[in-house]
Order: C-alpha cells, then sequence, then structure tokens
C-alpha cells in the first residue's frame, strides 16, 4: 500500500485554505478526538466521502457551551454529519454503576469533559443555532443503537427516537459508508433532504402515517406511547418491538419499519444496507489515512485509544455470535465479511513503513478474531437467517465453521514478517471456542497455530459464566464446551513447551442469573485457582436483547419472566465474584446470607469467607 503524501483533513480554516479549498462539501462533527486511523467511524466516514469527490472537513469534540465551535470550518456546502463517537456519550462517561469514569479513552491525554452527555443533542442544537437551514445528519454506534424508542439505564425511562429528540434531518444506521456515499451525491445533484426517504440504511422523519404504507410494504411497530410505561402490557409490548426490529434486520427479508411518537410524529426505518463485499471492505480500508492523531494532541500526550489501534489490522465485520448482551449485531449486522488476506498484507507493509512500529501487530480481528468468513452460504451472499441464530440454543445444521482462510492469512503474515520488520503478529480482539469446537477439519491446527505463534503470553476468553441456564439467557455455549477448549490449550501449550495462560472474562449481575448461581460461579473460580481482577457488571446499554430483559423482566425469545437483579443484588453479585478483596467483606457476607450459604463462611476448605458463620 503505497500512500502519497497526505494530510489530515482540516480542522479550522487555515488548514482548509493549505488544501485550496474555499468550503467544504461536509463538515463531520465528532465526539471523539481526530485519529485519521480506520478503528475510528469519524475517519472512515470523512475519508470515504473524499474518495467520492467531497471536500470535508473535521470539527473533533466541539465546546458544545459555544455555537462558535461550530462555525471554525465556515458553513458547508451541502450538510454537517454528525457523530457521537466510537462509544455511546453516556457509556463513555459513566460505569455500569452510573459512576462517573476517570479516563476517555477517546479523548486527549485521556482527559474527561471534552464531550457532553447525549451528545448528539447537543450537537445538533448548536449546529442550528448557527445554521438554520444546512441539513444535519446523524449516524454511528450512538444512532443506529437509539434509531427507535429505547431503554435509557442512565435515565430509568423509555426515550423517544434520537432522530426525533436531536431534530436532525435524517439518521444514518449501521455501517454507513454506502448509505452516505448515495445521500451525498443525491444533495449534490440539488434533490433535498427532505425529499431523501428511501435510502438503505436511514431512519426519516414524517408528519403522519406514510402515504404508501397501505401497499403493504410496512410492519407497523408498537408506538412510543404504548411501551414507555411499567405496567405489564407496556413491558409486553416493549420486548415485542425489539423482536420485531431483530426480526427484520436481515437485508434481503427486512421490511420498513414505522413507529409512531407523540401524536403525529413518526419514524420509518428503511431496510438495512446489505454489508460490504469483500473488494469493498478492502477499498475502505486502504484508503489513505495517515494513521494518527491530528498533532493538536501532541502536547497532551495523543489519544490513548490509539495506541492499541495503531498497529491493529481489521480483518472482518460482523458477528453471528448471537451474545444477547451485545450490540455489534445490531449495529454491524450478523452477516461476516472478511478482507482478503492481499489486502491485510498491504496493510501490514504500511504498517512497517510507519516510524513508530517496533515490530508487532497487535490484533488481526474484528468483532470475533476467529469469525473471518461468513456463516454459511446465505451469509456469503449477505443475509441471513431472520427467525434463528446461528449458534444458539444449538449451532444451526448448515453452519460451515472453517479456519482455513483465518489460517492462510496469518501464515502469509508471518512469512512476511520473516522478510521484513515484523517480529510477531498477535490476535487479541477474542476467540469463539464454541466456534473453533465444531471445526473438525481445521480446528486443533488453527489452536496449535495460535498457542504456536499469535499468543503474547496470555489469550482473553469469554466464557461470561459457568451455569447452563444463565449461558442459555446470554446466548452462550454450554459450560462443557469452555472447560474442553481450557483442557486443550493447556495441552498444547505443556506440549510447546510454553507458559501462557487464560484470561477469561465473567459478568456479573445478568438477567437470568440468581445469587445462588452468582455463589456458584465464585465457588467454580475458587476451584480454578482463578480470581479475576476486573469482572464486567451486566451494563444496560441500548440496542440489546439483554437490556430488554433488563427493562421487562421477560426473556424476549420465549416472552415469559425472567429474574432481574436489582441494584443491591448486582452489587453483591459482583462483590462475589472477587470474593477474595478485603474491600468486598462486607458484600460478599450479605450475598452468602441471603443466599443462604453461610456454609461458605469459615476457615474449611473450600470456603468463601473466613470468618464464622451465625450458626
Amino acid at each position: 500500500m503505497n500512500f502519497p503524501p497526505i494530510d489530515f483533513l482540516p480542522v479550522n480554516l487555515q488548514e482548509l485554505h493549505n488544501r485550496g479549498w474555499k468550503f467544504c462539501d461536509f463538515i463531520f462533527v465528532s465526539g471523539d478526538a481526530y485519529v485519521d486511523h480506520p478503528s475510528f467511524a469519524g475517519a472512515v466516514v470523512s475519508r470515504v466521502l473524499e474518495n467520492a469527490g467531497f471536500k470535508v472537513g473535521i470539527i473533533p469534540q466541539p465546546d458544545w457551551k459555544k455555537p462558535v465551535s461550530y462555525t471554525v470550518l465556515g458553513r458547508p456546502r451541502l450538510g454537517f454529519l454528525v457523530g457521537a463517537g466510537n462509544m455511546d456519550s453516556l457509556v463513555a462517561h459513566y460505569t455500569a454503576a452510573k459512576k462517573l469514569r476517570s479516563e476517555d479513552a477517546y479523548s486527549p491525554g485521556g482527559i474527561t469533559g471534552f464531550r457532553p452527555d447525549r451528545a448528539f443533542l447537543k450537537y445538533v442544537e448548536g449546529i442550528r443555532s448557527v445554521y438554520k437551514d444546512v441539513p444535519v445528519i446523524i449516524g454511528g454506534l450512538e444512532g443506529s443503537l437509539r434509531r427507535f424508542a429505547h431503554y435509557d439505564y442512565w435515565s430509568d425511562t423509555v426515550r423517544r427516537s434520537i432522530l426525533l429528540d436531536s431534530k436532525a434531518d435524517l439518521l444514518v444506521y449501521g455501517m454507513g459508508e454506502e448509505p452516505i456515499v448515495e445521500i451525498a451525491r443525491r444533495l449534490e445533484k440539488g434533490e433535498r433532504i427532505r425529499n431523501i426517504q428511501d435510502v438503505r440504511g436511514t431512519c426519516i422523519r414524517s408528519r403522519g402515517f406514510p402515504k404508501d404504507a397501505s401497499a403493504g410494504g410496512f410492519i407497523r411497530l408498537p408506538s412510543y406511547e404504548s411501551i414507555k410505561g411499567t405496567d405489564p402490557g407496556s413491558l409486553e409490548k416493549y420486548a415485542e418491538h425489539f423482536m420485531i426490529q431483530q426480526l427484520n434486520a436481515d437485508p434481503a427479508s427486512a421490511r420498513r419499519l414505522a413507529e409512531q411518537s407523540d401524536g403525529d410524529r413518526w419514524v420509518i426505518q428503511n431496510p438495512p444496507t446489505f454489508p460490504l463485499k469483500e473488494a469493498a471492505l478492502d477499498a475502505v480500508y486502504e484508503l489513505p489515512y495517515t494513521r494518527k492523531a491530528h498533532p493538536m494532541y501532541d502536547a497532551a500526550g495523543g489519544v490513548p485509544a490509539l495506541k492499541e489501534a495503531a498497529f491493529s489490522l481489521i480483518s472482518s465485520r460482523g458477528c453471528f455470535g448471537g451474545c444477547s448482551f451485545c450490540a455489534i449485531t445490531f449495529h454491524q449486522g450478523r452477516a461476516v465479511t472478511g478482507r482478503s488476506a492481499e489486502s491485510l498484507l498491504r496493510e501490514a507493509e504500511a504498517l512497517i513503513r510507519h516510524k513508530d512500529f517496533k515490530g508487532y501487530i497487535h490484533d488481526v480481528g474484528g468483532p470475533t478474531a476467529n469469525f473471518y468468513r461468513p456463516a454459511c452460504p446465505r451469509q456469503a451472499g449477505g443475509s441471513f437467517c431472520p427467525d434463528r441464530e446461528c449458534l444458539h440454543p444449538q449451532p444451526c445444521p448448515y453452519m460451515q465453521a472453517n479456519h482455513r482462510a483465518y489460517l492462510e492469512t496469518l501464515n502469509a503474515l508471518r512469512n512476511q514478517g520473516a522478510k521484513s520488520r515484523i517480529k510477531k503478529v498477535f490476535i487479541r480482539s477474542g476467540i469463539r471456542f464454541d466456534y473453533l469446537a465444531m471445526d473438525a477439519r481445521y480446528g486443533n491446527e488453527f489452536l496449535e497455530t495460535l498457542c504456536r505463534y499469535h499468543v503474547s503470553g496470555q489469550l482473553k476468553v469469554a466464557p461470561e459464566h459457568i451455569s447452563p441456564r444463565v449461558l442459555q439467557v446470554m446466548g452462550k455455549g454450554a459450560p462443557e464446551t469452555y472447560e474442553q477448549f481450557k483442557r486443550d490449550y493447556g495441552e498444547i501449550n505443556r506440549r510447546l513447551g510454553l507458559k501462557q495462560y487464560l484470561i477469561p472474562y465473567f459478568i456479573s449481575g445478568h438477567p437470568g442469573s440468581t445469587l445462588q448461581d452468582a455463589v456458584a460461579l465464585a465457588l467454580y473460580l475458587k476451584k480454578s485457582r482463578f480470581i479475576p481482577d476486573q469482572v464486567q457488571d451486566f451494563y444496560p446499554t441500548p440496542g440489546t436483547l439483554s437490556t430488554v430483559m433488563y427493562r421487562t423482566g421477560l426473556n424476549p425469545r420465549t416472552m415469559k419472566p425472567i429474574h432481574v437483579p436489582g441494584a443491591r443484588e448486582k452489587r453483591l453479585q459482583r462483590g462475589l465474584l472477587q470474593f477474595h478483596k478485603p474491600e468486598h467483606r462486607s458484600l460478599v457476607l450479605q450475598a452468602l446470607r441471603q443466599a443462604d450459604r453461610e456454609d461458605l463462611i469459615g476457615s474449611k476448605p473450600g470456603c468463601l469467607l473466613e470468618g464464622r458463620s451465625r450458626h
């Protein structure tokens, strides 16, 4: 990949004039600092538009309290694009316990306070205050997950669609390269933004139910008014509302969805875009990114999120894992598209020439590293089954688990390393061991290759729990699968003479998990002699099935009631998983007593807490 000399996209008038421009066609307002790297959504969308022939500027993290912040590049000719950043702005600010975070990895120096809560609302309001008639298009992760009415954990309410709340003109959901280029070209031809209503991967606002709805092309979602309450009927409607969206996520079969909110205001969702084909995905990642943070952040020490991403290769998009607590499928889709080995090799050559490259490629992966190719012939066409999942509750019989292409790509990168400055190629983005176990032909070869060449002393995996019932709710496989993987991993490393460890991740407080389940998991951790330094307390974020469970107390897959730990029980469950920490002693004591497991208090082997029980 031989990049021509390239500058950052302009962030002020001086940089705009340095390019010989008098104006920008589009200005991207971002909740993240400006990092010109393909791991950052703002950079990808902006470079894609630039490649399509448009002049694009970026206003990163404007001071939302000062409207003048939106004027630093002047008035755009065609419109503003607004993205809250790579993370939801509220997740970026608050922990699952609703406490303020001390760092923001996507801001200069990791300092918090550079972006507002509910970034879309502030940014669109600021833009409208200075440019009332310029089109404003919102998108990205926060827009995708909030495109319809949604449960908002931080206010404990159901909020309207972000499109209505922000008063933007158009919302692009999912991976937006193709929709944003189509919209840009139609604006360029003089089409009014209010007339652009049929682009795949977009949501539009409407006054009144669409006139062509009688043609049968729409599915009417339960209204905002019908799902915002806490009575049983409203909660059932909320679960139904989410499942209709999930059943209409397949680009080949999805129908337009219509949601009524506040009288005659409606949000209309057009069907999703088809995932990019391999060649198109290659082209996106081979655009001429500088792969650096803008120099204006040098004094602050740069942008922390770039550290790990700078020398990593994104090999795929999409995920067919089906984890209930994950929003990736709601944003990227379930159909996996992998890049070509040739494209990844070209990008690796570009990394080698980077002045800060030390010889290590930190990752070759995506949402799930070993989901590198589509799961089945249907996915290969960009589609998937709308009414069943690939791995849950049992693996689909049409799934074709195959690691051959990923093995060949990793082998090619290692061979390239033998002729270049690449010392080691790591995989850090996560392995689905249940999918690995399904590959009878290449699974063992892949695991041995992984251990021999691609692990940096420890491999992170996500069994999430050990209770079969909780794992079913989570959309995960049986605990025996992880136990077999752990044995296989240990045996291969012993045979290779390597001291490499598994670092498993577990979730506490997930819907369906009781205190008894948390006690069982704590006992498992004690027996396995692994007590995690970090535990992920379940975080109800928009766009996940688990959040629907948390809100409604129902499992949307079955519509049957499910146990939902409240705030106090969530603290107790988290404390149990770190029972060895002195600061959690009081929580563990309360949890064991509440679970009627005071037999685990004492000095006997197997006890979780030293001391004496009441008995």
